[in-house]
């Protein structure tokens, strides 16, 4: 026999981790909770004044009144005053569900964007998306309804019980014999629904990196007529989604049907019992009534019970999921509204490198670089060359700290790079990669990335070095031209040059340059190298390419092979050498 999963001690801590949203606004939780508590209250006092109805209608005495009208007007009484309680209740319990759910997804969105390259190594963005999305969802269900619901029955469970085992104490033993039934059932029902909904809630991840990734490369699949490939692998995964959750509807469904059969027949069963008690004069029939309709209201709790607790369970695989991001390690990037002007230029730009071995953590047994060692004095330019998977982007995600070097030290202005404050290194570092990334807004926007605080004119000067102003000037709405998703709507020399007008706003000490014109004609390479020659003046630049007229005139020249450095020199010292360089140049002549 399977070990039944309860609510263990870790389960629970993990789900009040995510609670802990919920403290800054512990007041409306507190009025929530009060409308919720009176709420219950008034609607168990319903049953009992009942009673009392029927026992004045019946010719017995009332401890409330044996007036029928006033006691009607009793019952009026407690279903006004309910709905104010459960205005309260809905309202205030409204105000903590959205504020809690808000913090939550910025306190998740914050841990995202401020984790290192290292985490999305190992993840995929659709299953973040999903995390951001759909489990925070989850749990928002859980604030609102689920934690509300669960306490109202569990008050309705423990106060409906004394009442009634104050009422009719043989009669409240007869109906107990019924529970262990419903508690078991509970128990068994629960921890398969609680594995099917977690198992529901990872598919459906798994079906939105599908979505994210399609979309991301629609232009991949039409080239490549892929569409129907792509429905059927979509609809493959949410097939697997629908079966599962179907599987958990099931249990749901057998788990209800079961609780109404054994309710309603303990329900007769009460009422036969009942009835013999009426008969002996042990009980009044207003009692039987209100002994039944607080029967119904137990059994509703209990039956609600089971369906609450595989919310919570649900509820308990989205708040680990969450957690788990939360407890990932942030880089210490400074996290203030803007950064100050006097961090830029903070470094000289002097850079060196000893014996630098390097890995990737994804990919531990595969030795990327292999004891590299280089210096670069301050306003210095160099290239690093080599085939593909030489380790050229390798060294600049060191630079800048994307990760840490496994082996070796590097040093910038004689100091550890580890030493230096995360954001005011990067912040001297500048970066122009080979596929730039643009976001959707306007042109001004994305070259403003480059410092927030900087001015139209300073915008403005930055576009006109990057040789971008006559293309911008040319549209209609100017700098205020949207992008497009990524930069869609420009072509890719002019994506570049924004990259680089962006690059020139920051001004940064060092000047990272990716394989920045590998992919561009030859005109619009011409109009990138005059930018790239304007940006690369008084500031420290390495170069990764292999285009000659990218490198030749650069102060030093590296050629990686497999990791390594295995020559260095001027573009004339290698080129005499007539070795790998050499071939490498001449192979690109004759492209």
């Amino acid at each position: 026999m399977k070990k039944i999963n309860f609510l263990n001690k870790d389960q629970f801590k993990r789900l009040t981790g995510i609670y802990r949203f919920i403290l800054p606004y512990k007041w409306q939780f507190t009025v929530g909770m009060i409308g919720l508590v009176f709420s219950s209250l008034t609607l168990l006092s319903f049953p009992l004044i009942s009673g009392e109805l029927l026992d004045v209608a019946s010719g017995n005495e009332s401890w409330l009144s044996n007036n029928l009208n006033i006691i009607a007007l009793c019952l009026l009484a407690v279903f006004f005053v309910q709905s104010i309680f459960s205005f309260i209740r809905v309202y205030f319990f409204a105000k903590v569900n959205e504020n809690s759910s808000a913090d939550i997804r910025t306190t998740l969105y914050q841990k995202l964007i401020t984790l290192p390259i290292s985490f999305y190594d190992k993840h995929r963005t659709g299953e973040l998306i999903s995390r951001i999305t759909s489990d925070i969802s989850l749990l928002q269900n859980t604030f609102s309804v689920t934690l509300a619901e669960f306490l109202r029955q569990i008050a309705t469970l423990l106060i409906g019980t004394i009442v009634i085992v104050s009422m009719a104490p043989s009669l409240t033993g007869f109906m107990f014999a019924t529970f262990p039934f419903l508690i078991v059932a509970a128990i068994v029902f629960g921890r398969y629904i609680r594995r099917l909904t977690k198992k529901t809630q990872d598919q459906l991840a798994e079906s939105s990196v599908i979505v994210e990734e399609t979309l991301q490369a629609i232009r991949a699949v039409k080239a490549f007529t892929s569409e129907f490939r792509e429905i059927v692998r979509y609809r493959t995964s949410i097939d697997q989604v629908v079966s599962t959750a179907l599987k958990a509807a099931l249990f749901r469904g057998l788990f209800v049907a079961f609780i109404i059969f054994v309710l309603f027949g303990g329900i007769v069963a009460v009422l036969w019992y009942g009835a013999t008690l009426v008969q002996q004069g042990t009980i009044t029939i207003g009692d039987l009534v209100s002994f039944i309709m607080y029967t119904t209201l137990i059994g509703g709790s209990i039956a609600g019970l089971g369906d609450l607790y595989g919310q919570i369970q649900k509820a308990v695989g989205a708040s680990e999921r969450i957690l788990d991001i939360l407890d990932e390690q942030s880089e210490s990037i400074s996290l203030s509204p803007s950064h100050p002007e006097s961090l830029t230029r903070a470094i000289q730009g002097s850079i060196r490198l000893d014996n630098i071995s390097f890995s990737y953590p994804s990919r531990p047994d595969i030795m990327v670089l292999n004891d590299i060692s280089f210096s670069v004095q301050a306003g210095e330019k160099i290239a690093l060359v080599g085939h593909s998977g030489a380790g050229k982007s390798t060294l600049a995600q060191l630079i800048l700290r994307y990760y840490s070097a496994g082996n070796g030290t590097i040093t910038i202005d004689n100091t550890a790079v580890d030493a230096y404050d995360l954001s005011t290194l990067r912040m001297n570092i500048g970066l122009v990669p080979q596929e730039v990334i643009l976001f959707g807004g306007s042109i001004e926007e994305n070259i403003r990335y480059g410092r927030e605080k900087a001015t139209f004119q300073q915008i403005k000067e930055a576009a006109y070095q990057a040789n971008a102003l006559d293309f911008i000037n040319s549209f209609p709405e100017g700098f205020s031209t949207i992008v497009g998703e990524r930069g869609i709507q420009l072509s890719g020399g002019q994506r570049q040059r924004i990259a680089i007008a962006r690059a020139i706003l920051k001004d940064p000490a060092i000047l990272i340059l990716d394989e920045a014109t590998s992919s561009l004609d030859a005109e619009s390479e011409h109009l990138v190298q005059s930018a790239l020659e304007n940006l690369m003046e008084h500031r420290t630049t390495i170069i990764i390419a292999h285009r000659l007229a990218t490198i030749r005139k650069v102060d030093r020249i590296y050629m990686l092979k497999e990791g390594q450095i295995i020559e260095r020199g001027t573009h004339e010292e290698l080129y005499e050498l007539d070795q790998s360089y050499r071939s490498l140049i001449q192979l690109q002549m004759l492209g």
